[in-house]
């Protein structure tokens, strides 16, 4: 039921209007901050409007970065962040993708039990498997490695649950229809299975993307060497200056810049993700 009474109508775009200044309002003082040198920050009183530092200070962190904090210029580390985004993105669909279809159409002994495994792992915390995890691949040497910031973060409990709910509501006629085609498991797969379910491999993309380009715990632990270091890695190491005063413009700057690949992405795949999110009948 829609309320359609003016005073409603007012009280809803108040209440969104105040909703998207405080969604703002932390984004706004970060673009502001990087637009002002490091002394004018530096003096307590945050700026509320864009000074004439901006071009500057985006210059530097392109080119000679936060070289005196031994960190590299932004765009190799915003190119680490991508491949780190994309391998964790893409290995968690595909594995999702493979083990909930295993689950769905093998009839083979224990699969309701492998099932229940991998989704209790959903109740253990990062924290608790982070160290492990993290003598394991130092064991095999992958620490400052692509592998080893992709590979421990690839297998997904809550994407293999979503893509298993999703296959059991294909019809069965379907399956029976490719038998008699003479299809064998994985081109029923790859050509019913997949495309069935492309909007809702779009609205996990875009989760899934995010989630990979905004890790910070696993690659700070994994990574010591500056031309292995993400964006978010790098924020940490600008912010904590040692022997030095803090440039919380640039700080602010490379803040901006580490927010415009997800935000891209969910502009670029928004109707995708809207209609992943809520389509029901397959």
């Amino acid at each position: 039921m829609v309320e359609k009474r003016p005073l409603v109508t007012i009280a809803t775009h108040v209440v969104l209007v105040l909703g998207v200044i405080l969604v703002l309002l932390p984004v706004w003082v970060a673009f502001v901050a990087s637009t002002h040198t490091s002394f004018r920050l530096n003096t307590g009183l945050a700026p509320l409007w864009p000074g004439t530092a901006m071009l500057d200070n985006y210059a530097l962190i392109f080119s000679e970065g936060a070289r005196r904090n031994g960190l590299p210029p932004v765009g190799p580390m915003m190119f680490n962040s991508l491949v780190m985004a994309l391998g964790i993105t893409f290995g968690k669909i595909v594995i999702s993708i493979l083990s909930a279809f295993a689950i769905v159409y093998f009839r083979f002994r224990f699969r309701m039990a492998a099932f229940w495994v991998i989704f209790i792992t959903l109740m253990l915390p990062v924290e608790v498997r982070i160290v492990p995890t993290f003598q394991v691949v130092a064991g095999f040497g992958l620490l400052n490695s692509y592998t080893g910031l992709i590979l421990p973060l690839i297998a997904s409990a809550t994407a293999t649950f979503l893509y298993r709910q999703i296959f059991l509501q294909i019809p069965d006629e379907l399956l029976e229809a490719a038998r008699i085609d003479g299809a064998g498991p994985l081109k029923f797969l790859w050509d019913i299975v997949v495309p069935l379910t492309r909007t809702s491999t779009a609205a996990l993309f875009v989760i899934l993307f995010v989630y990979g380009w905004n890790q910070y715990l696993w690659p700070l632990l994994v990574t010591t060497q500056p031309d292995f270091y993400t964006i978010v890695r790098g924020i940490k190491g600008i912010a904590t200056a040692a022997d030095s005063e803090p440039v919380w413009n640039l700080v602010m700057a490379v803040a901006m810049l580490a927010m415009l690949p997800p935000i891209a992405v969910v502009i670029f795949m928004q109707k995708l993700f809207v209609r992943g999110l809520t389509e029901t009948e397959k």
